[in-house]
């Protein structure tokens, strides 16, 4: 990934929560059909070996045809992307030098690919997801509130996926490169908006 010094983010701690946060990664594989990307949500894990990813697809999907005959993937985390407009610099009232870009935060991970059938992974792995996701909510659903019977059955129907992460690198686009005061207006800017990307920014004026 083409990152500058300025937009590199290294910390794991920090590209882990980012994960947590959104979630949802592009998993991409190159295997014997070629290049190939799914949405998948995904955890991560700290283990005392490094980080890994866990997921799960479904059984039908070919995917994972490819996953077991090319185990390396790239899974892309989107954490956040905006429009910035030149209005929002106050630098462009003094020499109109400035044009238009885009600010974002992503993670990109590579590792290797293991897949997981056991009953014990599929259902650790329903119930931390689920949990991730429901913990916030007032009334949070869980996956034992559903029958038993019918949690085996759609169980039956998905893969257990496990990435041993190899590298985990982001690039946290947040105009760093900007004087203080165009910072200053664009997380001004994105506030505005309501854009959630304005809470990774830190505030120049702190």
């Amino acid at each position: 990934m083409y990152r500058l010094p300025a937009f590199a983010e290294t910390d794991p701690e920090q590209l882990s929560a980012l994960i947590a946060q959104a979630p949802l990664g592009l998993l991409i594989s190159s295997g014997p059909a070629g290049v190939m990307a799914n949405p998948i949500p995904f955890l991560i894990e700290e283990r005392a070996g490094g980080h890994v990813l866990r997921a799960h697809l479904a059984r039908a999907n070919p995917q994972l045809a490819e996953l077991a005959a090319a185990p390396q993937v790239l899974v892309v985390f989107q954490a956040g992307n905006s429009y910035v407009t030149p209005s929002w610099y106050p630098s462009k009232a003094e020499a109109g030098k400035v044009v238009p870009t885009w600010n974002y935060a992503m993670v990109q991970v590579r590792g290797q690919a293991r897949l997981d059938t056991s009953t014990e992974f599929l259902r650790n792995q329903l119930d931390a997801l689920t949990d991730q996701q429901e913990g916030v909510r007032a009334d949070p659903w869980a996956v034992s509130d559903a029958p038993e019977s019918f949690v085996a059955a759609q169980m039956r129907g998905i893969v257990g996926l496990e990435i041993l992460v190899e590298t985990m690198e982001g690039k946290l686009k947040l105009s760093q490169n900007r004087p203080a005061q165009d910072r200053v207006g664009v997380r001004a800017g994105m506030m505005a908006e309501g854009d959630p990307l304005a809470r990774l920014m830190p505030d120049p004026g702190a």
